[in-house]
């Protein structure tokens, strides 16, 4: 169970700490509330307790596993055969999930593509998406400011640009 202070992520809205906890009632019933503090956008939400793990919300990743999702960066080319329709549906679908692995893949598929046409509309709002997302967990993992951390970021990035180039 999660607890006051905890450093979580929240899919499609990215990395937060729960501040704190509060009581409210709601149509005569009294719920339980985590205010969960939003680092991308500086706000914080109102989550009921019961509902965080049907949210998807978990805990953020370890520094281990944050430097495996860097690595991730260096594996495998993009399914080129997928249309941009359904990339979009796998690619919501994997941020979706919260999962920090699909999410980097998301960046590393769309990154893979961009170097070689113009990402269209969709495919830009959803890398720029995902690289946020994940910036924020790196800003909580690591504790590094946004700057430092999508430094961080855009570093591995192109690394994987250079070791993968064809």
């Amino acid at each position: 169970m999660f607890q006051v202070g905890d450093k979580i992520f929240y899919p499609m809205h990215g990395a937060g700490i729960i501040e704190a906890m509060e009581e409210k009632e709601f149509l005569g019933e009294k719920h339980l509330y985590f205010v969960l503090h939003m680092l991308l956008k500086e706000l914080d939400i109102m989550v009921p307790v019961e509902k965080m793990s049907a949210l998807g919300i978990r805990s953020i990743v370890d520094g281990q596993t944050l430097e495996q999702v860097f690595a991730a960066f260096h594996e495998r080319e993009p399914d080129l055969s997928v249309n941009s329709a359904q990339r979009l549906k796998m690619n919501t679908e994997k941020l979706k999930s919260g999962d920090i692995y699909e999410g980097a893949e998301v960046i590393r598929d769309l990154q893979f593509i961009s170097r070689n046409k113009v990402l269209g509309t969709s495919d830009r709002i959803m890398l720029d998406n995902a690289m946020l997302n994940l910036i924020s967990e790196i800003e909580l993992v690591r504790e590094l400011d946004r700057e430092e951390a999508t430094e961080l970021l855009r570093r591995i990035i192109s690394e994987e640009a250079v070791n993968v180039a064809p």
